[in-house]
């Protein structure tokens, strides 16, 4: 059986890479940008390094910097009307993955109307909207390189996936300069979704041999680099490892899917504000106890991958060693459990059912290798606590 490989059609990959953006949109024929952003990266000066590389090429350059964390419907919908009202031939999203979901849905809402919720999956949104040039500076959601976006319902907190050939950028700039700036908090939760990423894209149903490889790629760059880039944020050689991972990580679930993690972290997120990348580490360990038994080689290559397990340990001591490296990243990392994060424990309780049925309908646990029922998933949050 055949796979469709779904790709950007141009990816610039290296230090300085960002500088290349004038000739990127020249190759395009893209000549009215709307650079797509938050006001953090205009905090840290790269809204403006970019505005004067177009600007000395003489790009008329306008400015939407208002996307937020976690993106809502009505956090985009200011920049809907702008991509309405104007005149842009191309959107340039520049920032973590916030802005670049934001611009996929600006871009595809600011083209075709209607609402976000009538582009959630199980529709394939194949139309094309603005030409997207994402410029990730982080390194951790991969979606310069997906055909996915999350946007969240304001009216029922749901974390609504939507995903189609539209919304995968046209070009993407991964520049790990752009990371050197980083927290260390925010390079742990966004190095976990990667590798979450990684992971889930190699034991998916919806794997193959393609996707396979960028997804072992993906592991064996972040696993010897993640907690190198936590303690120093100033290590060029593990950033640009971590850069090139997250994208390959990209690739990998854009065109694998991802599994049960994700499924089950949208609606924690959505509920009790937790960073995505952060619900992702808070659930790794559990989530994938609870799946090993019915992808047992699949989890054991993963361990070799990550680098914690050599060629010649079995299938079990290999499976062994990567729910302890998970554990101790975790802890090395100091991901908090949902308690220390401040969730209150009656809360989360209550709503353990809704979110489990919020998890089934995303399609994510659907991938799993061992997929759960909707009180399998309420006993795996459980057992968060």
């Amino acid at each position: 059986m055949s796979t469709q490989v779904i790709l950007p059609r141009l990816m610039q990959v290296g230090a300085e890479a960002a500088a290349q953006l004038p000739e990127v949109l020249a190759s395009l024929g893209c000549n009215r940008p709307l650079i797509i952003t938050d006001p953090m990266m205009v905090k840290l000066g790269y809204v403006d390094q970019i505005r004067q590389l177009l600007e000395q090429q003489q790009f008329p350059v306008e400015v939407f910097a208002d996307t937020v964390p976690e993106p809502t419907v009505s956090s985009i919908q200011a920049g809907v009307e702008r991509v309405r009202q104007g005149e842009f031939d191309c959107l340039v999203a520049l920032g973590g993955g916030s802005p670049i979901d934001s611009a996929k849905a600006i871009g595809i809402l600011g083209c075709h109307g209607g609402e976000m919720r009538d582009y959630r999956f199980p529709r394939q949104v194949n139309e094309a909207g603005l030409p997207l040039i994402a410029i990730p500076t982080t390194a951790g959601t991969g979606s310069e390189a997906t055909r996915f976006t999350i946007i969240t319902d304001d009216d029922t907190d749901e974390k609504m996936l939507c995903v189609g050939l539209g919304f995968m950028p046209v070009a993407a700039l991964v520049d790990f300069t752009l990371t050197l700036s980083l927290p260390a908090r925010t390079t742990a939760d966004t190095g976990i979704d990667a590798l979450t990423h990684a992971i889930e894209a190699y034991v998916s149903r919806k794997a193959s041999p393609y996707s396979d490889q960028q997804a072992l790629a993906a592991m064996r760059l972040i696993g010897p680099n993640l907690r190198r880039v936590y303690r120093d944020g100033s290590d060029r050689e593990a950033r640009e490892a971590m850069m090139l991972g997250s994208t390959l990580a990209g690739i990998a679930f854009s065109n694998a899917s991802v599994a049960l993690v994700h499924g089950m972290s949208r609606p924690i997120g959505a509920a009790f504000h937790v960073p995505h990348g952060l619900s992702n580490a808070m659930l790794l360990p559990t989530v994938t106890e609870f799946s090993i038994p019915a992808a047992e080689t699949r989890y054991a290559d993963c361990a070799r991958a990550i680098g914690v397990a050599e060629v010649e340990d079995g299938t079990a001591a290999a499976n062994d060693k990567l729910l302890a490296e998970l554990k101790s990243l975790n802890k090395d990392l100091e991901v908090p459990t949902p308690a220390a994060f401040g969730i209150e424990r009656d809360a989360f309780f209550d709503i353990m059912a809704t979110m489990a049925e919020q998890a089934l309908q995303s399609g994510s646990p659907g991938n799993n290798p061992r997929v759960p029922t909707a009180e399998e998933i309420v006993s795996l949050y459980r057992a968060l606590w």
